[in-house]
């Protein structure tokens, strides 16, 4: 099993990786070329900056069982394609289950952005969403 983090813009990379650390799993990190990532005890991946550069190299290194953390829901869905694990960076696992009524909330929010609407951005991060990725991941690595 390996951690794969979908490392633009995500808060959690630390996290991820000290839980990879302590469960003794590989971690790697995915960034383009327009962000830079050292993170000790984790490899990073930089590919070319370009329009879904990460998530494509991304979903073609996951495999079986490997959790994926991304809050995008495009690649979440492509990794549950491929069995991978995807969570998202508040600790809600992507599922079977969910995935569709979480890509047609984002279709739906698209179509109200192109017709010159505009939806409510997300409330500023907390330790409380910290803790519950963390509590999340931490179960799937016990699990795996």
């Amino acid at each position: 099993m390996t951690i794969l983090i979908d490392a633009d813009g995500c808060p959690v990379v630390k996290i991820a990786v000290q839980l990879a650390t302590k469960y003794k799993k590989e971690c790697i990190i995915l960034c383009d070329t327009s962000h830079t990532f050292s993170v000790e005890g984790a490899r990073t991946i930089t590919v070319s900056k370009g329009s879904d550069s990460v998530d494509f190299a991304l979903v073609n290194m996951v495999q079986p069982g490997d959790i994926v953390v991304t809050q995008d829901y495009g690649l979440a869905a492509m990794c549950l394609a491929r069995k991978g694990i995807p969570i998202s960076q508040n600790g809600m696992v992507y599922t079977d289950y969910n995935i569709d009524s979480l890509l047609l909330a984002r279709h739906t929010a698209k179509k109200v952005r192109m017709s010159g609407g505009r939806l409510k951005g997300p409330a500023k991060r907390s330790a409380e969403q910290d803790k519950a990725f963390e509590k999340k991941i931490e179960e799937l690595l016990v699990q795996n």
